[in-house]
């Protein structure tokens, strides 16, 4: 997803200060486990079932986990908290559907990208599918993400509301608070199947970006550790295996 923060100058140079005391790859080895933070709230990526963290992302942590030779301690949290605790070293990892963005690349070191997708255009009108037709229109947005930097960079949009989390943007959509909803296009391909009576119609991409886990700013060995451990889940089909799973199809960046 496709996500993105405003970081003021001061919060960059406690987070660059920060990253020093950020745990090595050998550290965590040592330790026998990786701390991982997501949101927890962005289905089909990472949701809970019941108490349980799920989703591709989830899984896909967990076969890299395997790789590297250790274990996972999750930790689910506000998406506009993740990296301000990366930065603070209160977790090692984070992977929650962020987009990978320069701002974003200033703040955290970003492993090679698991997903590629975009943000669409979702409505109730059938008429609301295309860039041109948001003009004019109110869309809903999850505050921090990618799709609100993206929609204020449009003209003749006459208003964005931001709500906590992704789900709240789709309910504004379909209790008609709002015109449109822009988000990850397998979000709504998810959210279509789970309540086929909403009314939700998939439109055109606002823009496509590629998807990616992040560790705290300069941990070079982490990154490579966790970069080597997905590397060895895509080419020993395990990949493939989940994104069918979830998706029906490939979704790594090519």
């Amino acid at each position: 997803m496709k996500r993105i923060k405003k970081w003021a100058l001061l919060g960059l140079l406690m987070a660059s200060a920060l990253a020093a005391q950020a745990r090595s790859l050998d550290a965590v080895r040592k330790d026998g486990k990786i701390v991982i933070a997501t949101e927890g709230q962005f289905a089909p990526f990472n949701f809970f079932q019941g108490a349980k963290l799920s989703g591709f992302e989830i899984e896909l942590a967990e076969l890299v986990a395997k790789k590297m030779g250790v274990g996972i301690e999750w930790k689910a949290l506000s998406f506009d908290a993740l990296f301000a605790g990366l930065g603070q070293d209160r977790w090692d990892l984070v992977i929650a559907s962020h987009g990978i963005t320069d701002e974003r690349a200033k703040a955290v070191t970003f492993a090679d990208p698991h997903y590629c997708s975009g943000g669409v255009i979702v409505s109730l009108d059938p008429a609301i599918h295309r860039v041109p037709d948001l003009k004019g229109k109110v869309i809903a947005v999850q505050t921090g993400s990618a799709y609100l930097d993206n929609i204020k960079k449009l003209s003749g949009v006459k208003d964005v509301k931001n709500f906590p989390q992704d789900t709240d943007a789709r309910g504004a959509l379909i209790n008609h608070r709002v015109d449109a909803w822009v988000t990850d296009k397998f979000v709504v391909v998810a959210a279509m199947a789970a309540s086929p009576n909403a009314g939700l119609k998939l439109g055109d991409f606002l823009f496509v970006e590629r998807i990616a886990a992040a560790v705290a700013k300069g941990n070079a060995s982490l990154a490579k550790g966790y970069n080597d451990g997905l590397a060895a889940v895509m080419a020993d089909g395990s990949y493939a295996s989940l994104s069918k799973k979830y998706f029906h199809e490939d979704v790594r960046c090519h």
